[in-house]
């Protein structure tokens, strides 16, 4: 099985994430700089960006990193860090196509120590709950330990309800797997994660995959059966399938894949299982890459369980996040502003 990669629209700046809302065939991208535009579903793209956010802190690991929507669409969520480096999700409700400015409403804020290791991820899950990746905080080496701290909202995934609840911005559903427990924030969803950058859950299965960028030498993939929640994946006591700080924690586990920076990688890019129509050989075939080595990647897993790896034949240059669309059609895209569909080879 090879694919190949048609260019859909370009002319984008530093697109980071791709969005669709329930019954409307625009594409949404966000552009890092902070401009959520508007493609059509022939790849024309609007002069008038849906909203424009800021300000914002520049790195190359900030900026406007995530949007999603709600379940009917009407509304807008984006993740973005502020110009002290801190973690910001607003909520926009949507007229048309365009975000309304006024009706900006800060769902959640996370103070960050340092100016990488964002996450950066926000989408809505298939429980209509929404699910927001952060990362440890950065630096390197994970200075401040919060790897293994259940006490902060650093290193994790969050599932809470962003509809606000009285003078709370937001609420916990009831059957997240820490509500309740001392010392713990009870939006934890899962834990142990270094800079989750894209996770998706498969929309046949339910099954939730992540893309936990590196350290020094391993990238990974982590899956979790539909269904699971409260896991450990171990940062920063492990990376990939090795020791990095200490002794396994008890209950950790490990990844369903790792990759190696010896064989060219250096931040991996989570995707999705595919589930279209238009390459039928792919079903079920969950697509990944690297921001270093520009091969797309598949993989196939069964009970959770690594079955298959291999190259797809086809090459992204800065590959920064992918997209999936209403249909179920994947797209993969370039930090040099193109937006490509995947198509059978």
């Amino acid at each position: 099985m090879r694919l190949t990669l048609a260019p859909f629209v370009s002319g984008l700046g530093s697109p980071v994430a791709l969005a669709w809302r329930a019954h409307d065939t625009h594409m949404f991208v966000a552009e890092q700089g902070g401009r959520v535009r508007v493609v059509d579903a022939n790849g024309r793209l609007s002069p008038t960006p849906a909203l424009t956010v800021g300000p914002l802190s520049r790195g190359n690991e900030e900026g406007l990193l995530g949007i999603t929507f709600s379940p009917d669409g009407s509304k807008l969520y984006v993740d973005y860090t502020d110009p002290d480096n801190n973690t910001h999700v607003d909520e926009y409700t949507m007229r048309g196509e365009v975000a309304v400015v006024s009706t900006r409403r800060a769902v959640l804020v996370q103070r960050q120590p340092y100016s990488n290791h964002k996450g950066g991820e926000v989408i809505t899950g298939p429980d209509g709950m929404l699910y927001v990746g952060l990362g440890d905080g950065g630096s390197e080496d994970d200075p401040d330990h919060v790897g293994q701290n259940l006490a902060t909202l650093l290193s994790k995934i969050l599932r809470i309800d962003p509809a606000a609840r009285g003078s709370a911005p937001y609420s916990v559903p009831a059957d997240n797997p820490f509500v309740g427990r001392p010392g713990v924030r009870p939006e934890t969803w899962m834990w142990g994660l270094r800079n989750p950058w894209r996770f998706s859950f498969d929309r046949k299965t339910g099954d939730l995959w992540i893309g936990d960028v590196g350290q020094n030498e391993y990238e990974e993939i982590d899956l979790a059966p539909k269904g699971e929640k409260g896991i450990n994946w171990g940062w920063s006591a492990r990376e990939g399938f090795h020791p990095f700080r200490g002794a396994a924690p008890n209950g950790a586990r490990d990844p369903v894949l790792e990759t190696r920076h010896s064989d060219g990688n250096c931040a991996i890019v989570g995707g999705y299982v595919y589930r279209g129509q238009a390459i039928p050989a792919l079903d079920g075939v969950y697509v990944f890459g690297d921001n270093c080595r520009p091969n797309l990647v598949g993989a196939f897993a069964a009970n959770g369980r690594l079955i298959a790896q291999r190259d797809l034949g086809a090459t992204v240059s800065q590959l920064t996040t992918f997209g999936e669309d209403l249909n179920g059609e994947l797209y993969a895209v370039a930090r040099g502003g193109t937006v490509f569909r995947l198509a059978a080879g």
